[in-house]
């Protein structure tokens, strides 16, 4: 049996990396009528982000994150939505503390990261590694990594809710 890491040293990085950049392709006129192929988020982080591809502000830890919807289906049970995501966090910034009206079942494409989540947990992640988010956990990555961390996100998630919830710094989080 191949383990995910003797995968991805192998050879598997280059093909994972390879299928999540052609996933972000520009999106043919074809694709943008139909609604399918790539499009930003509908609900992207705090204010302050509407510009998410601008350059990162040194003073704000989650400048310069961005969210990519790569494709969003109707789940077959009704009321929810299937939402895949690209999400990319530069070297030393974090996404922010946030949740989702669903599960998140993802993959660290690229990068180090750390999950931390508000009831205490936390997890390590490297490249290659799948991650499992319940629905509504509050939670914040943070890239501790050397290169932009790339995640592949895929959401099973309440269709009449926004996709992500922020919520303000805790009062006991310190700034990376």
């Amino acid at each position: 049996m191949i383990d995910r890491r003797t995968l991805i040293r192998h050879g598997g990085a280059a093909t994972a990396g390879a299928l999540a950049m052609s996933a972000v392709a520009p999106t043919t006129a074809a694709a943008a009528a139909t609604g399918h192929g790539t499009r930003k988020a509908q609900h992207p982080y705090p204010a302050g982000h509407t510009n998410p591809m601008g350059a990162a502000t040194p003073t704000d830890p989650t400048s310069g994150v961005t969210r990519t919807v790569l494709q969003r289906h109707p789940s077959p049970a009704k009321g929810w939505d299937t939402v895949q995501t690209l999400v990319e966090i530069p070297r030393g910034k974090e996404s922010g503390r946030h949740s989702h009206p669903g599960v998140e079942v993802g993959y660290i494409v690229r990068g180090d990261v750390l999950m931390v989540f508000d009831d205490g947990h936390v997890l390590r992640l490297r490249t290659g590694d799948p991650f499992f988010i319940p629905s509504g956990a509050v939670h914040n990555a943070r890239n501790v990594g050397t290169v932009t961390t790339m995640m592949l996100s895929t959401y099973v998630v309440d269709e009449t809710k926004p996709l992500v919830t922020t919520y303000e710094r805790g009062p006991t989080e310190s700034r990376p």
